[in-house]
């Protein structure tokens, strides 16, 4: 059993295109009951390029969930900033995370999706612009997670004594998540806003230069960089044994092939003793939460897999 002085987490992404909402509850408990820590959803009106097919609003869909469950934590890589205003989102988050008892997580992010923007009217604009436009969400949304009014004036938003009454169950607040690794806008928005760094997929590759470029971004505000738990988005390819490894790998990059997806950069492929030994890799490099995309889209074997011979080792 390989030991570690911190809390290591495992979460689930699913997201949530072409799955009906008893697939979705049923891995949803499966994932509790096998001792997850989190299930992860994405934010969008529809699946980026597959406008086709069927997919729940995230907020609705994560709060059915948390309904639906006891323990299980639910939030978002990430909730699009551009979808709510953030005093009506600070409500929403504390709202449920009351309800849920204190199970929210709240990943947020600048937008991703133009042609969801576009298509709808809602805001776009640069990225610089829709950077600092998260940044005052932030400033508003940690306001109003004390539970003391908030007032706030910026280029975007502008707020006067707003109540935020029951405050939320988590003390301080409900972990806040930002993901990326650009060095400009995003990480500087880490270092000042969040409980919770995510690497994503696409920043796999070059996730220890970032983490560099973050440190010195806490340094220069006077934070201890220490106190940002780090999170790592991946896709996970678990099998029993290499026999069956080449079909999963096949099948992991007909559906995460792109770079985007960082299989090559930071996939995590391979039998239970392999994917341990990656894990182990990782925590050593300060590395505390994982979010898998699992190659079969958490089928309940494959959490089985992962929960019966992986989790135990970081226990």
């Amino acid at each position: 059993m390989m030991s570690t002085e911190r809390s290591i987490e495992f979460g689930i992404y699913l997201p949530q295109v072409s799955f009906s909402y008893p697939d979705i509850i049923d891995r949803a408990r499966v994932a509790e009951d096998l001792g997850f820590d989190s299930l992860w959803l994405y934010d969008h009106l529809y699946s980026p390029g597959l406008p086709d097919l069927p997919s729940f609003e995230g907020w609705t869909l994560a709060s059915y969930i948390l309904a639906q469950t006891t323990t299980l934590r639910v939030g978002h890589l990430v909730l699009c900033n551009n979808f709510r205003h953030p005093v009506l989102l600070g409500k929403m988050a504390t709202t449920l995370d009351v309800l849920s008892g204190g199970r929210v997580e709240l990943g947020i992010g600048s937008g991703s999706v133009a042609t969801e923007h576009y298509e709808t009217g809602l805001p776009w604009g640069s990225f610089p612009e829709r950077s600092e436009r998260l940044a005052e969400s932030l400033e508003i949304l940690i306001q109003m997670f004390t539970g003391q009014p908030t007032t706030f004036a910026g280029n975007h938003y502008e707020v006067a004594n707003v109540p935020n009454l029951p405050a939320p169950v988590q003390s301080p607040r409900p972990p806040i998540h930002v993901g990326g690794i650009g060095p400009r806008r995003t990480l500087p928005i880490v270092a000042r806003y969040a409980d919770v760094w995510n690497v994503p997929t696409y920043g796999l590759a070059e996730w220890e230069v970032s983490q560099r470029t973050l440190e010195a971004a806490c340094e220069s505000i006077g934070r201890d960089p220490a106190s940002i738990r780090r999170s790592l988005e991946a896709v996970l390819v678990l099998t029993p044994d290499e026999a069956s490894l080449e079909v999963a790998r096949a099948k992991a990059e007909r559906r995460y092939g792109g770079d985007g997806w960082g299989m090559d950069a930071g996939g995590f492929v391979g039998t239970p003793p392999m994917i341990v030994e990656r894990i182990g890799e990782m925590v050593d490099k300060g590395i505390t939460t994982f979010v898998f995309f699992t190659f079969d889209r958490a089928e309940p074997r494959t959490l089985e897999l992962f929960a019966d011979q992986v989790m135990p080792a970081f226990s």
